[in-house]
């Protein structure tokens, strides 16, 4: 990652990925490089070609919210990605909401909730997808629901977690996008870089999706799992930011009531799972 440039890095790899007839141009001819070239973005932004270069070199640091959204305009951004992209422009020394407490402190509250949930497998992860919190359901859908387990690490590279996973490929896609939405402009942290080499270097599908920057807020989904002792199971994903801490957020699963899901699911309760470690 440049964070040096780390605006110029999302120009870029965002403008590969527009076709010049997404927005109404032609594309025959010779193109280098894929998507739009510099002069194209430029033009349909109503910016000076010499300007935009500037913008994508790092040469210009504090471009205007009006010229970042017609950029944004013509790479076809939407508002969390237009969002993204304004964070990366901010100045530096810009404030920032200071954190209210240590990064990953799970409030005892909030242990204490999903500990009572006998019903509903529930977990606590931090921005980075680390695993903080965990109830006795949730190890009991997945080994890799546990303190200390990297979730993104663990789809990417736990084979099990391949195999459970029967919307992997949806998943990685959203988990990297979710990713980037997360940790916003702050690209230069060593618990990120960290994360980002080791998966880049053991997981090319990884390396490709982080080179898009796609940009997701985290949002609800349908989990869609093959679980081995209990079948498939398609289980809503509810993720509940959690007020008071540093970016901390409670995931809950349910089935659809009378659901062949919620019977799997109560079949994995009555099956017992292993205590979760303190």
């Amino acid at each position: 990652m440049d964070v040096s440039n780390a605006l110029g890095e999302f120009l870029r790899a965002r403008r590969a990925l527009v076709r010049p007839e997404d927005v109404g141009l032609r594309g025959g001819g010779i193109r280098r490089v894929p998507g739009l070239r510099r002069e194209e973005v430029a033009l349909l932004a109503g910016i000076s070609s010499d300007y935009y270069l500037r913008l994508e070199q790092g040469r210009d640091r504090n471009p205007s919210a009006q010229v970042l959204r017609s950029v944004a305009r013509v790479l076809r951004l939407d508002a969390g990605a237009t969002a993204h992209l304004l964070a990366l422009a901010r100045p530096p020394g810009a404030p920032r909401t200071a954190a209210p407490q240590a990064p990953d402190a799970v409030p005892a509250s909030v242990r204490g909730l999903i500990d009572g949930w006998t019903r509903n497998p529930a977990y606590v992860q931090n921005r980075y997808a680390d695993a903080l919190a965990v109830n006795r359901l949730a190890t009991a859908l997945s080994p890799n629901y546990a303190p200390g387990v990297n979730l993104l690490r663990a789809v990417f590279l736990d084979p099990a977690e391949r195999a459970l996973r029967r919307d992997w490929e949806e998943l990685t896609e959203e988990g990297v996008a979710v990713l980037r939405g997360a940790v916003g402009p702050d690209l230069d942290g060593p618990r990120l870089g960290e994360l980002v080499a080791e998966l880049s270097a053991a997981s090319e599908r990884f390396r490709r999706l982080w080179e898009r920057h796609d940009v997701r807020p985290r949002r609800g989904r349908i989990s869609r799992l093959r679980h081995p002792e209990v079948g498939d199971l398609d289980l809503y994903s509810n993720k509940l930011s959690i007020d008071g801490t540093d970016g901390l957020t409670l995931v809950v699963f349910h089935a659809e009531p009378g659901s062949p899901s919620e019977e799997r699911l109560k079949a994995l309760e009555a099956l017992g799972a292993p205590a979760t470690a303190p």
